[in-house]
């Protein structure tokens, strides 16, 4: 993360004695997604982070490949995934490579008395339905309709939901999730003509360092595995944190539109990206104002990526009989465009309600078990007149 934030209680100088007010020595832990080279927080433990106790037998939860190689479009229809109470239960990959792992998950409860740490990838989790709170060693980061929860690999959290209907998008990355680096002047700020700014971020609040001893289970998971570690110590136990590596949220609604006087490509709706992947936030916007402008999207070969687009609301011109959660798969390879008709239909509208997820990656999809379960299979057809 390109911004310096400090919450809670720090030493003047880094590496140095701190200690608590009986004397004994906080312990120090420097966490980093990219060892000792690239953004980092320094965080304050009242106990150190390595006190575990007893492990649990690992559980294999490698996604189900049913397709590894394809060529046609697809469409899923997202909310047939059925509600599970547990937060990790409900998450069920759909679509995988070896770049980013994509999830959908209906989860009626959070994660309950465990924690869990992602210990492969950044997540990125799109709150499309609920409300709640993720809890992490940093703090507390409200969440809503419409919001990016964007957690860097490795942190250790909770989440609790509000209420039992709850609608997620989940990200897995296995790389670092970034701000665009056009959006970025040399030195990490977002510059004036990115479409959103720091402003914008939503950084964890309400530092309460918990003392507690007990157990405290937290599930890792790693190379497709869940792994149980019991700590005698609970895991939000830091006084004080700061640096530039740390968990944030960010409202798609606060996404600025780019817009122009013909129909704008793609990456004007760019929000974050990592390595061989992009995320981009279709929001409402004006429509083009060339007289001759042709407000829907152009057909286009998208050789070198796969695009998936996620539906969260609205009417969408290109496209008839979408639904709230539905995804559509354009693999590259084929040509994909409006549905006969939506391009002349389009002349003259002068601005969408439309809101959707973009995600493309630069290496083929594949589709898992979950995937074929919720397929449309018509929507190849639905170019045809």
């Amino acid at each position: 993360m390109p911004h310096y934030v400090s919450l809670g209680t720090v030493p003047h100088k880094r590496h140095t004695q701190f200690r608590k007010p009986d004397g004994q020595l906080y312990a120090e832990e420097l966490f980093s997604t990219e060892g000792f080279s690239s953004d980092s927080s320094l965080l304050y433990h009242i106990y150190p982070p390595t006190r575990i106790f007893k492990t649990d037998a690992p559980v294999d939860v490698t996604p189900k490949i049913s397709e590894e190689k394809m060529l046609k479009h697809r469409c899923f229809l997202g909310f047939n995934i059925k509600p599970e109470a547990d937060y990790l239960d409900s998450r069920k990959a759909i679509l995988l490579n070896s770049d980013v792992i994509l999830s959908l998950a209906a989860p009626a409860k959070g994660t309950g008395n465990y924690f869990f740490k992602n210990a492969d990838s950044d997540e990125v989790i799109f709150i499309h339905e609920g409300e709640g709170v993720l809890h992490t060693p940093y703090g507390e980061l409200p969440f809503g309709y419409g919001d990016y929860i964007v957690i860097p690999r490795g942190c250790v959290y909770q989440i609790n939901f509000k209420t039992e209907k709850n609608r997620l998008l989940v990200v897995e990355a296995h790389s670092p999730v970034r701000y665009p680096k056009k959006y970025l002047s040399p030195y990490g700020q977002l510059l004036e003509s990115s479409p959103y700014c720091e402003r914008d971020i939503r950084v964890p609040q309400n530092l309460n360092p918990i003392n507690q001893e007990g157990d405290f289970l937290v599930k890792a998971k790693k190379k497709g595995m869940l792994y149980g570690f019991h700590y005698k110590n609970h895991p939000f136990d830091v006084v004080g944190w700061d640096g530039c590596c740390y968990p944030f949220a960010f409202s798609i609604h606060d996404f600025e539109p780019i817009t122009g006087r013909i129909h704008q490509p793609p990456p004007v709706h760019l929000t974050f990206e990592g390595r061989n992947f992009v995320i981009c936030s279709f929001v409402p916007r004006k429509y083009d104002y060339h007289p001759l402008s042709i407000p829907a999207p152009y057909n286009h070969s998208n050789i070198d990526s796969d695009e998936l687009l996620y539906y969260v609301d609205g009417q969408f011109m290109s496209r008839k009989h979408v639904e709230r959660g539905m995804i559509t798969l354009h693999p590259g390879g084929i040509p994909h465009g409006p549905q006969p008709g939506a391009a002349e239909k389009s002349i003259g509208k002068t601005e969408t309600e439309e809101l959707a997820v973009m995600i493309d990656t630069f290496h083929p999809l594949e589709l898992t078990n979950y995937a074929l379960e919720i397929e449309d299979p018509n929507y190849i057809n639905s170019w045809v007149e």
